[in-house]
């Protein structure tokens, strides 16, 4: 980079729950900069959590929360050209990656789902994530499973 690297802007804690983390998850939902439609899809999404959920001690928020841990990969496999080969090769996650990694995740296989609303949809993701099962846990595990077989290639580190 020619140039210095780009400061991190702080964000703007959300309304209702004042959380930096949910500003985040709404900015990755919003399309065409609706911010104020992607806000509402949260929020309806986090009451259909709040109906929905069988134990009473987690709110909605926590039950978000640990979904997104859920989620959140460790390791990942990059692309690593040696001499004619290409090697996929497994790397540690630096935090604010898993975080915005877990995140697109999420919002990829709610979007996917088949419901009646975005609120919906993402309600069930985020249920479904919280057990430990759901389209983008499936994924994370597939990362794991793809940087365990590539175990072989970690001394390519870069």
């Amino acid at each position: 980079m020619r140039k210095r690297a780009a400061k991190k802007r702080p964000l703007l804690p959300d309304p209702k729950f004042n959380d930096q983390l949910v500003t985040r998850f709404v900015n990755n939902l919003m399309w065409d900069g609706k911010k104020s439609v992607a806000f509402k899809i949260f929020y309806d999404a986090m009451e259909i959590v709040e109906e929905k959920k069988q134990d009473d001690e987690k709110s909605a928020l926590e039950l978000w929360k640990d979904a997104l841990s859920n989620v959140m990969p460790h390791v990942e496999v990059r692309s690593r050209r040696v001499g004619g080969a290409t090697f996929q090769i497994p790397m540690q996650i630096r935090p604010d990656r898993k975080v915005s990694t877990a995140m697109k995740w999420l919002i990829l296989y709610a979007r996917k789902r088949n419901e009646k609303s975005m609120a919906l949809k993402l309600a069930s993701e985020v249920l479904a994530a919280a057990k430990e099962e759901g389209a983008a846990v499936k994924k994370r595990t597939d990362t794991h499973k793809m940087a365990e077989a590539n175990k072989a290639f970690s001394h390519f580190r870069f």
